[in-house]
């Protein structure tokens, strides 16, 4: 089992999320990333999405959050990126943070 993946994520926050400034409801926050994860089933680009809609500042980047190890994301992300094959896109992911669609690249 690898010790690191590289991995890049689209990130939809709601209000009262960790670290939110967002407007939107938990409910808004989930129909948006599900309409984005049928973008991406229907061969939508994940970094232009990304760039467009994240939350995170990887957003300019794409979503890249470059190569990390175990015990540096929280553990539902953290689960999903070492769970998945490079190439493979997760289901929708809730953390603290708000919901994610993750992407291993590596």
């Amino acid at each position: 089992m690898s010790s690191q993946v590289r991995a890049s994520h689209i990130l939809l926050m709601y209000k009262g999320s960790m670290r939110s400034q967002a407007e939107r409801s938990k409910e808004e926050a989930l129909a948006a990333i599900k309409s984005f994860q049928d973008d991406l089933n229907d061969g939508a680009d994940f970094g232009q999405i990304a760039r467009q809609f994240s939350d995170c500042p990887s957003g300019e980047e794409g979503g890249d959050l470059g190569r990390f190890g175990r015990g540096m994301m929280v553990p539902e992300f953290e689960e999903a990126a070492f769970s998945m094959q490079p190439g493979e896109v997760s289901d929708v992911i809730e953390t603290p943070f708000g919901f994610h669609l993750i992407q291993r690249t590596e």
